[in-house]
This record gives C-alpha cells, sequence and structure tokens, in this order.
C-alpha cells in the first residue's frame, strides 16, 4: 500500500470514529433527557399528589360542612328549629321527654323493655311523649351513626308520628340494633332495609331520598344540641333519660332511667300524680 493510500486509510478511520462518537453523544444525550423528562415527571405526580392531600386534609368532612347547610325541618316538627318532637293525644296533660342515642345499647335495652308499655300509656293519653336525640357516642366511640340514625329518623318523623315511633322501634330492635362498637347506622343502605319493615316506610321513595341525600342531617346536629344543653341542666350520666315536669324519672337507684316494667310503671305514676 502507497504512502497515499495509507494516509486516505488512516483519515477514513478517524472520519468513522469521529462519527460514531457523535452518534454515541446524541443517543447518551437524548438517554439524559428522557430521564430528566421523567423525573420532572415524577416530581410533579408527587407535588400534585402531595396538594392533592393537603387540600383533601383542609377540606371539612361531612358534618362539619353540614353546619353551614340550611335547616329542614321535618313535618310534624315544632319549635323554631323543628326540635320538639311531641307525640300523643292533645288532651294529655302531662309529657314524658325521652333522651335517646341511636347507637346506645341501653337504650336498645329500654326500648326492648319498657317501649311497649310506654307506647300503651301514650296511645291511652295518659301522657305525651317528646323526643330528644343525642348523637355523643359518634364523639366517644368514634363513627357517624348516631347522627346519620338521627337524620333517618327525622325522614321517618318526615312520614308521619306513626311511622318515627315504628322505626325508632324497629332501630332499637334486637334484629337489628348493631353493637356500639359497630357502626352500622352509618350506612344509609342498612338505614333504608331496616325502614322496609316498617309499612309507611317501605319502599318509600321520598323517604329513602332524604336518608341518601342527608336532608335533615343540619336537623339531626341541632337535635344533638339540644340534648348537650339539656344534658347540662340536668346532670344527665348517659341515655336513655326521661324527664317530665323539669324533673328526672328514674328508677330504684335515684340515677338512671327505669329498666324494668315494675320500675318504669312505679316511677311513671309517681311523676304523674307528683
Amino acid at each position: 500500500m502507497s504512502k497515499r493510500n495509507a494516509q486516505e486509510a488512516k483519515t477514513a478511520a478517524r472520519e468513522r470514529l469521529r462519527a460514531e462518537r457523535e452518534r454515541e453523544a446524541k443517543r447518551s444525550k437524548a438517554k439524559r433527557q428522557i430521564v430528566v423528562g421523567l423525573s420532572v415527571v415524577a416530581v410533579l405526580a408527587a407535588a400534585g399528589g402531595i396538594g392533592y392531600a393537603v387540600v383533601q386534609s383542609n377540606k371539612p368532612g361531612h358534618w362539619e360542612a353540614v353546619k353551614d347547610e340550611k335547616l329542614v325541618k321535618p313535618a310534624n316538627s315544632s319549635g323554631t328549629d323543628g326540635t320538639t318532637v311531641v307525640i300523643g293525644k292533645a288532651t294529655a296533660k302531662k309529657t314524658l321527654v325521652m333522651y335517646e342515642d341511636p347507637r346506645c345499647p341501653v337504650c336498645a335495652q329500654f326500648e326492648q323493655t319498657v317501649g311497649p308499655t310506654l307506647k300503651k300509656d301514650v296511645d291511652a293519653g295518659k301522657y305525651k311523649v317528646q323526643f330528644v336525640g343525642a348523637s355523643f357516642l359518634d364523639t366517644n366511640l368514634p363513627g357517624e351513626g348516631s347522627r346519620n340514625g338521627l337524620s333517618a329518623l327525622g325522614a321517618a318523623l318526615n312520614v308521619s308520628p306513626e311511622a318515627f315511633l315504628e322505626y325508632k322501634a324497629a332501630l332499637y330492635s334486637a334484629k337489628y340494633h348493631p353493637e356500639e362498637t359497630d357502626d352500622k347506622f352509618k350506612d344509609d343502605a342498612y338505614l333504608i332495609k331496616v325502614a322496609n319493615t316498617v309499612d309507611a316506610l317501605k319502599n318509600n321513595k321520598k323517604f329513602q331520598d332524604d336518608v341518601k341525600n342527608g336532608t335533615f342531617d343540619k336537623w339531626a346536629l341541632v337535635m344533638s344540641e339540644k340534648f348537650d344543653a339539656d344534658g347540662k341542666k340536668y346532670g344527665f350520666q348517659g341515655t336513655p333519660s326521661l324527664v317530665m315536669d323539669g324533673k328526672k324519672v328514674t328508677g330504684s337507684d335515684g340515677q338512671s332511667a327505669p329498666m324494668t316494667t315494675a320500675e318504669f310503671g312505679t316511677a311513671i305514676q309517681k311523676a304523674l300524680t307528683s
């Protein structure tokens, strides 16, 4: 090979090497750009996720938001806020005020044991009964079944006083009342399932819509505030609690509500004649 050909071969080889280095440099640059781009996307996604989480954590919960909603009062209620729920004959001279929390197991026991006697007395016109709902167990346990249950009771009251009483009895029944730590009443579907055992509420679309839409959620909160205020006034230790003529109606211990039919009869007779 002549010197000229040898030189040309070396030049061509250097040119090929230079071209290969340029291609490799471009490939490396492209890879870096892809990696950087993906990293930016990942950072933005993470930032977006963090931002979303922050926004969500700063948003008020459902029941906090309900405080700012317009109050809807159920039919068959009275008073400025619709929290006066009195059922019974107009001729009855006295009213038994009954305080209950939907999740309360002692309230369930009271309803199952004394409830039938209380209803018989009201039907006979011996006295009227006023219902005041509580939701303190939602705070103590915690949960939202007490408030949601109260809201559903408001929807039942909106149908009729009879539907309200029958639905309340069903919610407190041995078949449907859950353990207090089992927040079943937070589930609208469960509340509707129980309501379908009550003739006036069975497949009642208006009632079901009110439960699903939380029509009486604000009312449930206002009702709970009434319980809190009365609880401080009378020094309630829990639920159920009974009051007539501004005095607590208690069992033999002088503190708690009467939990047997016999004790209830004695306590009510004393309250009616005092």
